[in-house]
């Protein structure tokens, strides 16, 4: 990139604010992070703020985010938001693409470059996905659209074969897990010209097939312990993100200094 990146803020919902992707000393790193500290390695140390937080969809995001995030001055912003608008019981379409362009244009016209990208097809990794296949195809044409439109660069996951292994998956099949994470900073660094991310999507290495035993096994244990939760969530109003605020919701330096290990 051009100029140096001095300060990061990100916008979006559970993949932003970093779940399935743990942390020493508890909590979630996430591709946000991880790309942070791309960032700062390459362009020294910036300030960072993730405005995230799980369970919002995309009109949550611009109401409760866009505002904060414009106030915070970033000279770069990434955006993501869209999984929680496809499963829910309606998908409206329109009111998705007119929320992702009117963030996306706000934080350009404020002057950030920012970035997005794209849902992988996550049929081959949960296969009740295949219900909502055809709603993420149409988010995935509006948010190529929308960056189109505004500037955004657009890091096209869904058209990457590797993104839908389940290798880089959480158990709860919705989540990236630590490996994904890291794959899709790199993908982003890649794309924002930093050095040393080319090989990110890099097949992983064969593996043998599982016994169906095994297989109903997992998917017996999938129902019970994510599904089940979710449609009771669903049913009562509640989302995963109740009660939890933004991890970063002011800006922090960046890389956060560690603590000192004892006698040093």
């Amino acid at each position: 990139m051009s100029a140096p990146i001095r300060r990061y803020v990100a916008l979006g919902d559970s993949s932003t604010e970093g779940l399935d992707d743990p942390k020493e000393g508890g909590g979630f790193r996430g591709w946000s992070e991880r790309l942070a500290t791309h960032i700062a390695h390459e362009h020294g140390e910036l300030e960072y703020a993730n405005l995230a937080v799980r369970g919002k969809d995309t009109g949550e995001v611009r109401v409760e985010q866009l505002d904060a995030a414009l106030a915070l001055r970033p000279d770069f912003a990434t955006l993501f938001v869209g999984t929680n608008d496809v499963t829910a019981p309606k998908f409206d379409e329109a009111q998705f693409t007119t929320d992702y362009h009117h963030m996306l244009k706000a934080l350009r016209d404020a002057g950030a470059r920012t970035l997005s990208f794209t849902l992988p097809d996550l049929s081959a990794v949960m296969p009740l996905a295949r219900f909502v296949r055809g709603r993420v195809l149409r988010m995935n044409d509006a948010i190529r659209g929308v960056c189109a439109t505004t500037g955004t660069v657009c890091v096209d996951f869904a058209a990457e074969p590797l993104t839908s292994d389940s290798r880089l998956w959480s158990p709860d099949r919705i989540h990236a897990n630590s490996e994904g994470h890291s794959r899709m900073a790199a993908a982003m660094a890649h794309a924002l010209g930093l050095d040393g991310h080319a090989a990110w999507n890099t097949p992983l290495p064969a593996r043998p097939r599982r016994s169906l035993l095994t297989t109903s096994a997992t998917e017996a244990q999938w129902w019970a312990r994510y599904f089940a939760p979710w449609v009771g969530r669903s049913l009562t109003g509640r989302t995963s993100g109740d009660g939890v605020d933004p991890k970063f919701p002011t800006p922090v330096r960046w890389p956060l200094s560690q603590p000192r290990a004892a006698g040093s």
